[in-house]
This record gives C-alpha cells, structure tokens and sequence, in this order.
C-alpha cells in the first residue's frame, strides 16, 4: 500500500503524504514512493501543476526516526547517491519535485518539521496555514539538514536565518515563516489558495511555464554571464517554437 497517493483532476495532479495516523512522518518507503509518484507525475505532459499537500493533522512530523532506525541496513542503501542523478533517495525524495517541469504548490498545515520541512521547501510556491509550525529539527537529534535543505535554504533566506533556525532546531509560527521567506504565504485554506493559484499558472503557455521554471533553477545562485547565457539557450526554443507555429 503507497504512503504517497496520486489523484489527477484534469490538468492537475494532488500528491499526498498519507501516513495521517502518525502525522505523516517520513519513512524510507515513503521516501522511495515520493520518488515514484514525481517520476510518474513527470511522464505526463498532460499534467499542468501539481499540489503537494499531507493527509491528516500535519503536513509531515519529519523523518520517523523509530521507523527508519529499525532498518539500519536500508538506511546505509539508501544514503548512497544515484551516480546519474547526483542525489541519494533521501535526497531524491526532495530534489525529485524541483527537477519536474511542472510547477509544485505545497499546502501546508499542522507541523512542518524536519525531512517534511525540506520537502515543502523543494516547492516552487508554499502556502501556509495560521496554525501550521516548522522546524529545522535535524540538530536536535545529532543531525543535519540533508534532505536538499541545504540548498533550499540558501535560496529562500539569509544565511544568518538558515542558521540560526538549524542551531537551535527551535519550532517557529506561520508568521515569522513567512517573515523571513520560509513560505510564500499564510492563508486561512492554503489549499483553496493552491488551487486557485493553479488555475491561474494552467492558463499560460506549458512550455513557457516549464522553461521559467528551468531558467530559474538553474542560474538562481550562477553569476551575471552564466545566467545571460541560461537565459539565451532556455528563449531559443521557445522562440522558434511560436515562430513555427504561426507559419
């Protein structure tokens, strides 16, 4: 049985995490089935945004540590990198939303810890509850953020930030998250807001959307003449693309 579920309705895919009962704490099957489901997702160009959401009270508790600490020799499988894609599956788990050409809107609710934080981070847009509360929790248990958070982090706030919500591991509101750039928004149904917001990205060109997308993943951080050049070859196409389409 997945502990990720895929719905599609129309143009749109809804993933879930769908462990309710334990607050959708991330095990290493629900990690390989985060893989799946995006690798499934990604295969379908009819599928024009995507929401990422958790089952339940919570978005994701983060890593479950008694799960995955009962398996030790599927954990050390596991951490080592795929060599074509530069990632390990806790990685992957993450990383795997970010390299679909599709957007990825996560609405989040409840706890936001940890594994699950890194999850939502690896979304382009984060809608936030009021009541929802996030964690960079990984210290706390003699960790660190290593499901792609340290990338994600660097992208979304300072590095004063990004530390001192690593070192201290302390829990944070919706408020101060969205504050610091940690979500894109708080809002009383972050899921109506995905939705809406998907509806509004579905009615743009799909291949402009994709390659928006693209450009900015790949020279976010790339310096001046770099990022020129990404913008140059990520046009091209586009541009004889509508060219071809009006002979």
């Amino acid at each position: 049985m997945s502990t990720v579920s895929l719905t599609l309705d129309g143009d749109r895919a809804h993933v879930a995490l769908d462990r309710p009962d334990k607050h959708n704490g991330l095990t290493v099957e629900m990690l390989r089935d985060l893989v799946r489901v995006a690798r499934v997702v990604g295969r379908r160009d009819d599928i024009r945004t995507v929401i990422l959401s958790g089952n339940g009270p919570s978005f994701s508790s983060g890593l479950d540590i008694a799960g995955t600490a009962g398996d030790p020799l599927a954990v050390a499988r596991h951490f080592l990198p795929i060599p074509w894609l530069g990632t390990n599956t806790f990685q992957e788990a993450c990383w795997a939303w970010r390299r679909l050409p599709q957007p990825v809107i996560a609405a989040v609710h409840g706890h936001c810890f940890g594994g699950g934080l890194q999850l939502a981070l690896a979304a382009d847009i984060r809608y936030a509850a009021p009541d929802a509360d996030f964690s960079v929790m990984e210290v706390k248990h003699g960790l660190i953020p290593d499901m792609t958070g340290a990338v994600t982090l660097s992208r979304l706030v300072g590095i004063d930030k990004a530390l001192l919500l690593t070192l201290t591991a302390d829990r944070v509101d919706a408020a101060y998250a969205e504050r610091i750039g940690l979500v894109t928004e708080v809002t009383a149904d972050p899921r109506a807001a995905a939705e809406k917001l998907a509806d509004r990205i579905a009615a743009r060109p799909p291949h402009a959307v994709a390659s928006a997308k693209r450009l900015f993943d790949r020279s976010w951080h790339a310096g001046v003449r770099r990022t020129l050049g990404i913008e140059r070859a990520t046009q091209l196409p586009l541009i004889v693309r509508q060219a071809l389409s009006k002979n």
